[in-house]
């Protein structure tokens, strides 16, 4: 595992620098795993001041959030022509991604282990990042995550539902069609108690990602 330190710095609030909110947060680089194959990019973010020791994988669009680089450095530009994005999904291979998440996994338990604390690990995702939340839980079955964040996951495959062992927040819009609430409703029922749907009426695919307008941005922000 190699890492380069990258970032550190202070929230200010209001213009003043607030001692209780103050949150210090250092950025580092990493790669991690092992050989060409297995080896990824990732990215943490580490609480430098009320650290509570929990960890977050958090997949996109320790004692802090880790952000594994799940396309390998070919993100899908916001300026490619539609007609190419099956091709590109297709490129992804999801062996792959889910080996890459496994090593992400496996790093952030090891880190744990490492200093002495237990297992607090939490996963979220977004869009592509949200369907792999439900797959990585049904494999998973509660053996290292204990909480998990969906928001508008694409292509969720329902019959794993049943195999997720820990309660989900799943985050869409009304206006989504690539994530209909009616599938987000049998998600609610197949995990189990306690897991919930919250929908944004009126909103779109990836809403807190890309708002629009002031009202968007005020449910961008109560999303994410």
């Amino acid at each position: 595992m190699r890492g380069q330190r990258v970032r550190c710095s202070a929230v200010e609030v209001e213009n003043d620098i607030d001692d209780e909110a103050c949150e210090l947060v250092n950025g580092v680089e990493l790669s991690i795993g092992e050989g060409d194959d297995d080896n990824i990019q990732a990215f943490l973010l580490k609480a430098v001041k009320n650290n509570n020791g929990t960890g977050v994988l958090l997949l996109t669009d320790i004692f802090g959030v880790l952000v594994p680089d799940l396309f390998r450095g070919d993100p899908w530009g916001k300026g490619q022509p539609k007609a190419m994005f099956a091709q590109w999904l297709a490129s992804q291979d999801p062996k792959r991604v889910a080996r890459d998440i496994e090593t992400s996994t496996k790093w952030m338990v090891d880190e744990f282990t490492a200093a002495g604390l237990s297992k607090k690990l939490g996963i979220m995702g977004f869009c592509f990042g949200g369907d792999r939340v439900i797959d990585v839980l049904a494999v998973d079955e509660g053996g290292c995550f204990s909480t998990a964040v969906s928001s508008y996951g694409i292509r969720m495959d329902l019959s794993a539902a049943s195999k997720v062992k820990v309660l989900v927040l799943f985050i869409s819009g009304d206006n989504n069609p690539l994530c209909p609430v009616s599938v987000l409703n049998e998600f609610e029922k197949g995990t189990g108690r306690g897991s919930k749907v919250v929908i944004f009426k009126g909103r779109g695919h990836a809403f807190a990602h890309r708002p629009g307008s002031p009202e968007e941005d005020v449910d961008a922000e109560q999303a994410l």
